[in-house]
């Protein structure tokens, strides 16, 4: 609060921030410092699900104005590498990134970013939705990493905020159905709310047997698993899960060794790709909410304003509800 206004860069921007969600992340770096290489050293901002207004534009911003309403991309290149030069940016080894040690992220009334990097909100999209593009980001990569297209059918484990994301992108690029797998029921029914065909408590099952409901409630092995909770016994359900020749992609993150049956994946030709954050996904994402092809409104269950903030991570920690957002405009009077 008692921080100088940032000035920006002659390529950047100064934001009053409006809406942040709570992302598993900030709460892992919030709880245990560090998330395996990335460790917490010296105080950090965190935040990085963003939206904001434009206060302040540098010398060499063109594009953008006070004014402006825009969502926030956390990651941006530091140097045009090789990963810059052939578009797969989110792999640049020196990337800044919203919220990851040492950067700082932008749950802040003001921030400045990359002006490049921010995007100009139509009107009919609301800051809360261009807060959430970043999920919505993490489903569309995956799902384009996957493959998924007309007819396809996905099994999609874990109905947290990215599970959930994935369902909706999965459905959006055409796949004819798509099943749910999670332990809690009321995720399970947020997840049909979002477009979900079908959904299964998963309560003590073997891998083999969770696969094997999958494959009963979709009527065949599924082209495509999309793996959103990183559990070990998960990991072994999207193995055994898949259609041979099939793709398993790997986005939840879990410990840095696990067991699984790699002979069975090998055999059978059974893909498996990891994902890591997503790239040149905001302009899709925007264009998806402004034609109003997706609703990812129904994620937002809980909000608090920026002063709440400690309450709106302890109800993020204990798994209430799915998206917390948190308000840090306290001039913005809308419920």
């Amino acid at each position: 609060e008692n921080r100088p206004m940032p000035e920006p860069g002659p390529n950047e921007v100064l934001l009053r921030m409006h809406s942040v969600g709570i992302c598993g992340s900030d709460v892992h770096y919030w709880q245990h410092g560090r998330i395996g290489d990335f460790v917490v050293k010296d105080p950090m901002v965190l935040g990085h699900e963003a939206s904001g207004t434009v206060v302040k534009v540098g010398s060499g911003v063109t594009h953008l104005k006070p004014g402006d309403r825009v969502a926030i991309e956390p990651g941006v290149p530091r140097e045009v590498d090789e990963f810059c030069k052939t578009g797969r940016y989110n792999l640049s080894p020196t990337i800044f990134f919203c919220a990851t040690p040492p950067d700082d992220g932008n749950l802040c009334r003001y921030y400045k970013h990359s002006a490049s990097y921010c995007y100009k909100l139509p009107d009919n999209v609301t800051f809360e939705e261009g807060a959430l593009i970043e999920p919505l980001s993490v489903g569309i990569h995956a799902c384009k990493r996957a493959g998924v297209t007309l007819g396809s059918k996905v099994f999609v484990s874990g109905s947290g905020p990215i599970g959930l994301v994935n369902v909706i992108v999965a459905k959006m690029m055409g796949a004819a159905a798509v099943v749910v797998t999670d332990l809690s029921a009321s995720r399970l029914q947020k997840a049909k709310e979002v477009g979900a065909d079908f959904t299964i408590q998963v309560k003590n099952e073997t891998p083999k047997e969770v696969a094997s409901k999958v494959e009963s409630v979709l009527g065949c092995m599924p082209e495509i698993t999309v793996e959103c909770t990183g559990v070990q016994a998960c990991i072994q359900t999207g193995i055994y899960a898949t259609r041979s020749g099939g793709t398993l992609v790997l986005v939840g993150l879990g410990p840095e060794m696990v067991t699984v049956p790699i002979v069975n994946a090998a055999v059978r030709e059974v893909d498996i790709r990891g994902i890591f954050r997503y790239c040149n996904t905001w302009p899709v994402a925007i264009a998806l909410l402004a034609s109003k092809r997706i609703n990812v409104k129904p994620l937002v269950t809980h909000r608090f304003p920026l002063e709440k903030a400690l309450e709106a991570f302890e109800t993020t920690k204990r798994g209430e509800g799915v998206k917390v957002m948190l308000k840090c405009d306290p001039t913005d009077q809308s419920p």
